[in-house]
């Protein structure tokens, strides 16, 4: 990660306030230029295309060699979805008003909500109510369906569906946007571990889901965030389950991250809920593994995906 300890604590205390962001930017490109590798060269040339209508798309390009353009946009792509949610975008929070709608780039809303499904479990047998059923499933349900030819969808609409599968395929493969904890001390739940605090061997104090967050890095670069998918100990070199690549079902896939928060996020000592946590090596350990596998795997289902739409 980028900066310093103190940056790392600044962001977190930032983070709490705010709405989840699943791999932060470092995250989010690795998944993006491992799935542009494993594109055909017919989705390929289709998603080059439809990447060129979004509105940021020649801030992505500016003074990127000719042979790069394309693949540093579509890595650039994958964190356009919190990229809106500032608001010198031009994009509204809109929280409050939920909405399932589909109309491309004419969407000057942030829909933040649409960034996980938080499946809810209690720990103590506090009683609670499903969620939002506006959710990064139904999302990618509709956004998946839209991107075949056959859809009738306008190639705006197709481009805006498509940049935003690039960051909620990623996103829900991070245990925490599919996952949240209801108990006594947090009766409306914990959003996703954003209220629990833990503290890992670097010795600060940040909230679990930022902790989970930062696994890729912070804010990188395009060409960084290229080389560290494709290091030694990237997440390319990472062979993902070929059975489970091939499951297209956002269903599947949330079940899955939910079982894994679970499992991992919350295991001990998270789950006995301390006042802050602090983190075991073997939690660590575990909690990297985990990351790590959800990410190429993230990686290979997104390029499934699109490889299917544009056959």
């Amino acid at each position: 990660m980028r900066g310093a300890l103190v940056f790392g604590s600044v962001l977190s205390l930032i983070l709490s306030s705010a709405p989840a962001l699943a791999w932060w930017d470092g995250g989010h490109m690795q998944v993006a230029a491992v799935a542009y590798s494993k594109l055909t060269p017919r989705a390929k040339a289709k998603v080059d295309a439809l990447i060129k209508l979004n509105p940021d798309y020649p801030g992505w390009i500016a003074g990127v060699p000719d042979d790069k353009k394309a693949q540093y946009a579509f890595v650039h792509a994958a964190v356009w979805a919190d990229d809106i949610k500032d608001s010198a975008h031009g994009y509204t929070k809109d929280d409050d008003t939920p909405t399932a709608q589909n109309i491309g780039y004419a969407d000057k809303n942030m829909h933040r909500y649409w960034h996980f499904k938080d499946i809810r479990f209690s720990t103590d047998g506090t009683q609670f109510s499903d969620a939002n059923p506006i959710n990064a499933v139904s999302q990618m349900k509709l956004f998946i369906a839209a991107l075949p030819a056959t859809s009738a969808a306008t190639d705006d609409i197709r481009s805006y569906d498509m940049v935003w599968l690039l960051h909620l395929i990623g996103d829900i493969h991070q245990p925490l946007h599919a996952t949240e904890r209801i108990s006594a001390i947090n009766t409306d739940g914990d959003r996703g571990g954003n209220e629990v605090n833990v503290t890992p061997a670097t010795g600060e104090t940040i909230d679990l889901h930022a902790y989970w967050d930062r696994m890729f890095g912070g804010y990188v670069s395009v060409p960084g965030a290229i080389f560290d998918a494709n290091d030694k100990a990237g997440i390319s070199k990472l062979q993902a389950d070929s059975a489970k690549a091939k499951l297209l079902d956002p269903d599947a896939w949330t079940q899955e991250s939910f079982v894994l928060g679970k499992n991992f996020a919350y295991a001990e000592p998270v789950m006995s809920e301390n006042t802050v946590a602090v983190l075991t090596r073997t939690y660590e350990t575990d909690a990297r593994n985990v990351a790590r596998s959800q990410a190429a795997l993230a990686a290979a289902r997104l390029a499934n995906v699109l490889n299917d739409a544009f056959k």
